[in-house]
């Protein structure tokens, strides 16, 4: 069972374990991630047993400065550079065609990788003593809630880990946008804070808003994800209020930020604390329908999915 470790000397413990092929949940801003070094197979592998997750759901490579981009991947542009450059370290994904140094297995066996430069210091600070690229999805059960919080990290996968490196909550508290620099045109293929205008923004081009359908070279894709074992309905509530609130079926009420922004960051925590609970049913809240909203939508859809529909 994984300890919780803090501070200089849990760096130096995560480094350790990591550099033996084992795993350490390590805090990004966006959630927390079950780190193992990502040209290892053995590591890599160790991910996928831990989480329960299918072999064609690539991961996505975290890497602690641009020029270890070339490591990892083989951009045919500069697109990725000006990117970099303006977002990162941040919640920003970019999907590239990979470097034949890059395990398979990391890629579902895709000819692309999705890296990104986390903006967390305990995560850049391992990243740059290790010296080595780490992949690190979501520290959760294959399609449940991720962790923002060391103490929403479920037993199951503390079992699977050498530590838990506590770098407190989380600062954006939904995963990072996933963007697709591999085609003519730009697309999203996971919704996160970054916008596809806010990324057009930067690239001076047209960004392909998210598609309906799965991406197989992205994680994120599947219907039920980032989902709690409560179920969810939506209800109507009116936005002028100072909050949004999340009722459940006890009659508990939560109030939420009233901006998309403070409303990603308490989403998961918020969720969690009612799992903990025991509370079978959750009621929430519609927030508004605005584009700043989307990534939020996105993650709620998601957690209130169930196939056949209520």
């Amino acid at each position: 069972m994984g300890a919780d470790w803090m501070g200089e000397d849990g760096v130096k413990l995560a480094v350790s374990a990591l550099a033996d092929e084992s795993l350490v949940v390590l805090p990004t801003e966006t959630v927390y991630g079950l780190a193992g070094l990502a040209l290892s197979e053995v590591a890599v592998a160790k991910i996928f047993t831990a989480k329960g997750r299918p072999s064609h759901n690539p991961l996505i490579v975290h890497l602690g400065q641009v020029s270890d981009v070339v490591r990892v991947a083989v951009p045919a542009n500069d697109r990725w550079q000006r990117l970099a450059d303006a977002l990162w370290p941040g919640p920003l994904t970019l999907v590239l065609p990979k470097h034949d140094s890059v395990p398979g297995i990391v890629t579902a066996g895709g000819d692309t990788v999705a890296v990104r430069i986390p903006a967390h210091p305990l995560f850049l600070r391992v990243l740059s003593e290790l010296g080595q690229p780490l992949a690190a999805p979501s520290a959760n059960i294959f399609t449940t809630l991720s962790p923002t919080r060391a103490q929403d990290v479920s037993l199951e996968i503390r079992a699977h880990t050498a530590g838990i490196l506590d770098g407190g909550p989380c600062q954006v508290g939904i995963e990072s946008t996933v963007l697709d620099l591999t085609t003519d045109v730009p697309r999203v293929l996971r919704r996160g804070v970054l916008s596809a205008a806010t990324l057009s923004g930067v690239l001076g081009e047209r960004v392909a808003e998210a598609s309906s359908e799965p991406a197989p070279n992205s994680p994120g894709q599947h219907p039920r994800h980032y989902a709690p074992r409560a179920t969810i309905t939506f209800v109507e509530g009116h936005h002028n209020e100072p909050g949004l609130v999340f009722e459940s079926a006890s009659s508990a009420q939560r109030l939420m930020p009233s901006d998309p922004s403070g409303y990603a960051q308490a989403l998961y925590a918020a969720l969690a604390s009612l799992d903990r609970a025991g509370e079978p049913h959750i009621l929430v809240q519609r927030p508004p329908t605005t584009p700043e909203w989307d990534a939020v939508w996105d993650r709620l859809n998601r957690a209130s999915y169930e196939p056949g529909g209520r």
